[in-house]
């Protein structure tokens, strides 16, 4: 099969969608695969809490080190796109991406949670590689009224991934590890699924390397075309920066609190195992909306459906502190339905009119994703001091920042 060559500017991206299908096809198993993995984090933080008995503040380190790779390595990886261009850095990261899965078997084997935390860092470093590279890529594949569109649906699948890892992790993880009392058969029960994810990375990068995708030639942008331009004077993307920080920063704690929150006497009173399922809704949530969010913005301004996303989560996150049962336990499963576009979407407007300092407008944004460690470990912080129910009050803030970068701070100004 022969792909056709893509010419990109800043103004105008090349217009022949029957050329986009296959490499957005391809591209769709990396958000798959890094939504998994990512996702079973918040399988891990109730697992690894039992097993080395840790606070919550200490158990959120977990996310702490995994999503604070992408402040060190984003721009490094912006840095090495440009050197080898998108494909190569696809197979880099994953690549690294299984060396990380791979480091969990001797973490495991020796029970340590440090290892265990380093290895995060690693599995964390090959994914921020793929995320510099394939959101910008889906961007390009097409038109650049209907970018938000394209990336909110491969979204989709990422959100895929996100909804069937809590029930596998829930399965072959948490059931063992409420089951046993010693720790170290709940620290091993990891090893034989992340081999297995180790084994599935692999095979994705040769994939990657034998395929032949489409040259972006805004990925090798040269030093003189750069000199006197920087992404950084661009107001709406490091608005957008910012707005990436908070929604990562809250969509993680909400997931990364959901287990124990539904564990409460006050909300449902769950079993670890039990309670990880629901996290199946709050990740399955943001998958249905992005199917649904992929049609909508197709007529409807990014900027609006962010705005109404995010308003109608600070509605239901004030259900969330403020009720108890099954209202407060619906309303903070319900609010993965409202985070459906706002990933998508806020990379999409913030790297809007950006033309060559794309990649490096990328790698900021990705830099941002460091919001997933910083936001967490300070609702962490809040549940230890405050509980579980009243730490949800964090990511409300959130979301109305999000707000208003929806209705003002997107807007491109000259």
């Amino acid at each position: 099969m022969t792909t056709p060559s893509f010419v990109i500017n800043s103004q105008h991206h090349t217009q022949n969608p029957s050329g986009y299908v296959f490499p957005l096809t391809v591209l769709t198993s990396l958000f798959f695969m890094w939504g998994f993995i990512t996702c079973l984090n918040d399988i891990l933080i109730p697992h690894l809490k039992a097993a080395f008995s840790l606070s919550y503040t200490q158990a959120m380190l977990v996310q702490f080190c995994f999503f604070g790779a992408y402040f060190i390595v984003s721009l490094p990886a912006g840095k090495l796109l440009k050197r080898i261009g998108y494909q190569k850095g696809i197979v880099v990261g994953l690549v690294i991406a299984a060396l990380g899965c791979l480091l969990f078997y001797p973490a495991a084997s020796s029970h340590s949670y440090p290892l265990f935390l380093s290895a995060l860092f690693v599995l964390a470093s090959g994914i921020t590689i793929l995320q510099v590279s394939a959101n910008p890529y889906v961007t390009f594949l097409g038109p650049t009224k209907t970018a938000s569109s394209r990336l909110t649906l491969t979204q989709a699948f990422n959100s895929l991934g996100t909804t069937i890892a809590p029930y596998l992790g829930a399965l072959f993880i948490l059931n063992e590890a409420v089951s046993t009392v010693s720790v170290s058969p709940s620290a091993e029960s990891v090893q034989g699924p992340y081999l297995v994810l180790v084994a599935l990375l692999l095979l994705l990068a040769a994939i990657f390397a034998l395929i032949k995708l489409p040259h972006i030639p805004s990925a090798t942008v040269t030093e003189s075309e750069a000199i006197g331009a920087s992404a950084w004077q661009q107001r709406h993307l490091v608005l957008g920066a910012l707005g990436i920080f908070v929604y990562v920063g809250a969509e993680v704690a909400i997931g990364s609190f959901i287990v124990n929150f539904l564990g409460e006497k006050n909300i449902a009173a769950l079993e670890e195992a039990e309670a990880a399922k629901y996290l199946t809704y709050y990740w399955g949530g943001a998958m249905i909306g992005r199917f649904i969010g992929a049609a909508a913005l197709q007529k409807v301004s990014g900027g609006k459906v962010l705005a109404f996303n995010a308003a109608t989560a600070c509605v239901l996150l004030l259900f969330t502190v403020l009720a108890s049962g099954s209202v407060a336990m619906w309303s903070v499963l319900l609010i993965g339905l409202c985070n459906s576009v706002m990933f998508p979407t806020i990379f999409s407007l913030a790297l809007n009119n950006l033309g060559k300092l794309t990649p490096q407008g990328s790698g900021i944004l990705c830099l941002a994703i460091v919001g997933g460690a910083i936001v967490p470990l300070i609702q962490g912080v809040l549940a230890d001091i405050l509980g579980v129910q009243l730490a949800f009050i964090l990511p409300l803030f959130c979301y109305l920042y999000i707000a208003y970068y929806g209705l003002v701070g997107s807007r491109v100004t000259a």
